[in-house]
């Protein structure tokens, strides 16, 4: 996969803006990008499985929220290998143009300004974990969903303000059908409380997941804002996908090492092996192995996040992470037992249908671009000899 994706093939963004009116060829290639697929996939991986792990250890018998958090985004070394394989095609570029250059090839292009950006980015991103891993250790994985699906209407209102997302009736038609299908699979939460869960822990819950739904509601247009910001600074480098990733590399570990201070206050790191030997799942062996894979999905999740918004936008991410909350539900149904009834089928309808709406709409707004374009276009056969 080649990760050096040029600045020039994505939409146009500016320090406070999001050109909707950009040239059809662009918004074909954004489209009909293989890497945006690819960072689709990724997103489809850590939405399904992130919080299907995440609530089996709080099952089978963890009980640790920083630890929790921190799960979310340690798996950010493994961004390192892509970055590396990105380095070496760059330095055997340089090494071809102009051999004396290939050793002053940087592994990093982030500017410090990014770069603090990216680590503001990572603080949110680690009291967002924060507050998501105490949602799910008082609420079922269909809940939970529910609540964080919120996200996309905070989504929408925080892309409006921050980097002036337009919207198309087919756009606002997504975010309606998105929302309304998150409410009908509400519509019979109230009397989900988990045995073992106090009215207390369960509205604490509720209130927690909810936040995480405002708070990562902002995260994405800010995402997008400080891509925006670096594009439109003079001499900086090109945001291409490399960069992207230092960005996703940055943002895990400042998130991680905030929960780490976590941990370490909260006693976590000695309690982790007695933990361990008294999980339900294969005891030492299946909580490790858990906790791993838990890390692992999540990063698949921040990656296709960070990568959805660059190759398209905060809101195409939020629709995105909307339209997954049925895979979710079903797979929780096929592996909590979790109930599903008539109103979450319909919900799925909904969440479908919105999907569809949006993607048609990118195609329309991308038809009328190029029927635009076209008119514009000289005929040849008109022009002077």
């Amino acid at each position: 996969m080649e990760v050096e994706t040029p600045a020039q093939a994505q939409p146009c963004k500016s320090a406070g803006t999001t050109h909707v009116a950009q040239s059809a060829g662009t918004t074909r290639t954004t489209l009909r990008n293989p890497l945006l697929v690819v960072n689709f996939v990724l997103m489809v991986v850590g939405s399904a499985g992130g919080p299907l792990f995440l609530r089996a250890y709080f099952l089978h018998g963890g009980a640790r929220k920083w630890l929790s958090a921190f799960l979310q985004t340690a798996g950010f070394p493994l961004l390192l290998g892509p970055l590396c394989v990105s380095f070496s095609r760059r330095r055997r570029r340089d090494r071809d143009d102009t051999p004396a250059k290939s050793s002053r090839t940087p592994f990093f292009l982030m500017t410090p300004r990014l770069l603090a950006a990216s680590a503001a980015i990572g603080l949110m991103t680690g009291l967002d974990d924060l507050l998501y891993a105490y949602g799910l250790a008082y609420l079922p994985v269909s809940t939970s969903s529910i609540l964080i699906s919120a996200q996309l209407a905070f989504t929408a209102a925080f892309a409006l303000l921050l980097v002036r997302q337009r919207f198309t009736a087919f756009s606002v038609n997504a975010v309606a059908l998105l929302s309304a299908g998150a409410a009908m699979l509400g519509m019979n939460a109230g009397g989900d409380r988990p045995t073992g869960v106090s009215r207390a822990q369960y509205g604490a819950g509720f209130a927690m997941t909810l936040s995480a739904a405002a708070l990562y509601g902002l995260v994405l247009p800010v995402m997008e804002l400080s891509q925006a910001r670096h594009a439109a600074r003079a001499g900086a480098a090109a945001v291409t996908y490399t960069l992207v990733i230092e960005m996703q590399l940055v943002i895990g570990l400042t998130a991680t090492i905030f929960s780490v201070v976590g941990m370490l206050a909260n006693n976590d790191l000695h309690a982790i092996p007695g933990e361990a030997r008294e999980f339900d799942l294969g005891r030492s062996a299946g909580y490790y192995l858990l906790l791993a894979g838990s890390a692992a999905t999540y990063q698949c999740f921040f990656l296709g996040t960070i990568g959805a918004v660059f190759f398209g936008s905060a809101l195409l991410a939020g629709v995105v992470m909307t339209v997954l909350i049925p895979v979710t539900e079903v797979l929780a149904v096929m592996l909590f037992r979790e109930p599903f009834n008539g109103t979450k089928g319909v919900a799925l309808a909904l969440s479908l249908w919105g999907f569809v709406s949006y993607f048609y709409g990118e195609l329309q707004t991308s038809n009328k671009a190029h029927h635009h374009q076209s008119d514009k276009t000289p005929n040849a056969e008109h022009l002077d000899p």
